[in-house]
């Protein structure tokens, strides 16, 4: 089973999941702009990742201007709140399979899960 956390409106997200489906890959959904991550979940994503909370934001956001989170001073837990409160901010798609994570930017990197 894949997870992919999913914008409908974002065209590599909608890549990713077509991928994976025609792949023949069990995927759950999760339209996280309706049902954002917890803070648990988005820490245990960041470690799966392997990134850094701004790794993880999309910094040509308008929320990422208006919130200051080009502040290089803000700590971690600031950022990944910032995400919750503002899911938009999060890069997409995100698939998880397991304790393996990939940001599917190119959609294709969602693939290396099936592996």
């Amino acid at each position: 089973m894949i997870r992919l956390y999913h914008n409908p409106r974002c065209s590599k997200s909608r890549e990713a999941l077509s991928l994976l489906e025609n792949a023949g890959a069990e995927v759950e959904v999760v339209e996280y702009l309706k049902h954002p991550p917890s803070y648990e979940e988005l820490e245990r994503l960041l470690t799966l990742l392997n990134m850094e909370p701004r790794d993880l934001i999309r910094q040509k956001e308008e929320e990422y201007t208006e919130l200051y989170l080009d502040d290089i001073t803000l700590e971690p837990r600031h950022l990944i709140t910032a995400m919750i409160d503002n899911p938009k901010l999060i890069e997409r798609p995100i698939a998880v399979s397991g304790e393996r994570a990939v940001v599917g930017r190119p959609p294709e990197r969602v693939l290396q899960l099936l592996d």
